[in-house]
């Protein structure tokens, strides 16, 4: 469970980042030692860690720097999302404005939920191949998290059935299905990824994405763009 603690003064200059000397914000912020949760940029699903949060905004802890996007959003693991422009960016960190005043208590709460916590799953383009029963079939993902994946496949797998699946991008990944509705079915890994694993796996093929829909980037922007991901 993280911890929280109400920031002022020096204290919250160094935890957003905000250089000595500037304006800081009048309402509280309040400090996260790590909250999971995932930032949308048109549409693409990048992994970041809360760091602190006020009523007006935040700041991210980054795996990569974020792509060009017209449209950004943060969403946490209990599904709630809110709408956010970006106001700066390092590489490791960003600072971000709701657009709409939030109500504090409930995004520290994250809803409340008495149940296990979730693990953050990201919607991701990348094709696989599946090895069952002696057949080797092509596989599409989902989504997929720390933990294991959704993925679509033409061949009919058995519950609780052990597959081998090679993507090019990520070392083999042996994992059992735990639920099926074909042609979608719900694999379990048997070794779970470690969230900046499965970060810097993810970043790469969202951003290339990106780059594709915006274009290439210009050199002559922030550092940020300039050293982006390359694709994979």
């Amino acid at each position: 469970m993280a911890q929280e603690q109400e920031l002022s003064g020096q204290s919250r200059q160094e935890q957003i980042g905000a250089p000595p000397g500037s304006e800081l914000r009048s309402e509280p912020r309040f400090a996260l030692l790590i909250r999971t949760a995932k930032i949308i940029a048109d549409g693409r699903e990048f992994l970041c860690i809360i760091r602190d949060v006020s009523g007006s905004g935040l700041k991210i802890r980054l795996f990569s720097p974020l792509p060009p996007s017209r449209e950004l959003s943060i969403e946490q693991v209990n599904g709630d999302r809110y709408p956010v422009d970006l106001v700066w960016q390092t590489e490791d960190y960003a600072g971000l404005r709701f657009r709409d005043e939030i109500a504090v208590e409930r995004l520290l709460d994250e809803g409340g939920s008495t149940l296990p916590r979730k693990q953050v799953r990201l919607r991701i383009a990348l094709d696989g191949v599946l090895h069952s029963g002696g057949e080797a079939v092509r596989i599409a993902f989902k989504d997929i998290s720390q933990q294991g994946a959704c993925v679509e496949s033409e061949k009919w797998l058995l519950m609780n059935e052990l597959v081998r699946i090679e993507t090019g991008v990520t070392p083999p990944l042996y994992a059992k299905v735990r639920w099926r509705s074909h042609p979608r079915y719900g694999l379990i890994f048997e070794h779970t990824f470690k969230l900046d694993e499965l970060a810097r796996i993810s970043a790469p093929l969202q951003f290339a994405e990106a780059l594709q829909e915006h274009g290439p980037t210009q050199r002559s922007g922030s550092s940020g763009e300039a050293s982006g991901p390359r694709p994979v």
